[in-house]
């Protein structure tokens, strides 16, 4: 099967959004090149992207708008068709995640601070939400980033039993589970962060009971123990995500946790760059390794390709997808993929390489 690679963008100019869509390319599996096969224009900022696991549908959501997609993946072609749309009840989607059935897809409202969980049809298409989940608690103390709740990701944890939802405005990390009968997201626990923190999105270990948060306005990563059971999280860890002797402002944007469970990869906006830290075997916690370049600015997301040979980073000011060749040891090494791309967002993979 073909590997094809789709890109959300920013499109509106209060993001200074220069894209126009959603471009779909297809992945040389040897040499981790992109070739552009598809832009799905008239949509406004397909800022995050989820594909089901059959690898038929694709789903985005709209920042700074209100608005949830479905999509029909050709799995020949890689091209995109718009199935429909469905209202979030809140503004500004900021992330999305199907539940390990399938049957539902969990989006948070970063602007209204409310959870939406929609029906997946057999077609791909949405159903609406039946009722909207409010998220509550106190704020942190930056005066203009966390006047708000801001839930920012709600990605499923390895077991496929919690969502976990990373608050950049309350300094905390709420965990929740859905209710299938009623399709609506439940509140389970949550853990609080350091004041200012700003949690902002978490990736879990692939066998040990261990979650890892980048945080966003004081550039940290921390650690935590997962009780699989509650879900509850325990903080064991946190330390800078860029280097000891880096003294400008950065802020803290993605992470992603290798499929060996050998390294945590992180995003640093200001600093530019890709910060590797090595996991401790026994302890879980975090060593820093390595930092490299993002070659443009505003790392704003990346993501490894799935055999995880290559990391490709989505550079939102710079206007380009830069790849990586991951070493054996984990380690990134540069390489000479350079895609230009207007304000990209998000990538995710379709097929197998």
């Amino acid at each position: 099967m073909t590997l094809f690679a789709y890109v959300g963008c920013y499109t509106t100019p209060e993001r200074n959004g220069q894209g126009k869509g959603i471009n779909v390319y297809r992945v040389d599996p040897r040499t981790g090149a992109f070739r552009h096969v598809q832009l799905l224009g008239g949509l406004e900022n397909p800022s995050f992207l989820a594909i089901d696991k059959t690898g038929r549908f694709l789903y985005s959501v709209h920042g700074d708008r209100s608005d949830v997609t479905a999509y029909a993946i050709d799995r020949r072609t890689g091209h995109l068709a718009v199935i429909g749309r469905q209202p979030t009840g809140g503004y500004n989607p900021i992330h999305l995640a199907l539940d390990a059935s399938g049957k539902f897809l969990f989006v948070t409202n970063y602007g209204t601070d409310s959870i939406a969980v929609f029906p997946v049809k057999e077609d791909g298409a949405l159903g609406p939400y039946p009722t909207l989940t409010t998220l509550r608690g106190a704020l942190g103390p930056h005066r203009t980033e966390q006047k708000n709740i801001r839930p920012h990701h709600n990605p499923l944890d390895r077991q496929g039993r919690f969502f976990y939802v990373p608050n950049k405005g309350a300094d905390s990390v709420m965990t929740y589970r859905i209710d299938p009968r009623r399709c609506v997201a439940v509140y389970v626990n949550e853990v609080a962060a350091r004041p200012g923190a700003a949690p902002r999105h978490i990736d879990f270990h692939p066998r040990k009971a261990l979650a890892y948060v980048i945080n966003e306005l004081d550039s940290t990563v921390t650690t935590y123990r997962q009780d699989r059971k509650s879900g509850q999280l325990t903080p064991i860890q946190r330390i800078p995500s860029t280097p000891s002797d880096f003294t400008g402002y950065s802020t803290g944007a993605e992470i992603w946790v290798d499929r060996a469970g050998r390294n945590v990869y992180v995003s640093n906006r200001g600093h530019d760059s890709i910060g590797v830290f090595g996991i401790d075997p026994a302890k879980g916690t975090l060593t820093s390794r390595q930092w490299v370049p993002t070659k443009g600015g505003v790392p704003r997301f990346f993501c490894f390709e799935p055999r995880q040979r290559f990391l490709y980073v989505a550079n939102q000011g710079g206007h380009s997808i830069v790849g990586y060749k991951v070493e054996r040891d984990g380690k990134l090494s540069p390489t000479s993929i350079r895609v230009k791309v207007p304000s990209p967002a998000c990538i995710i993979f379709s097929g197998a390489s």
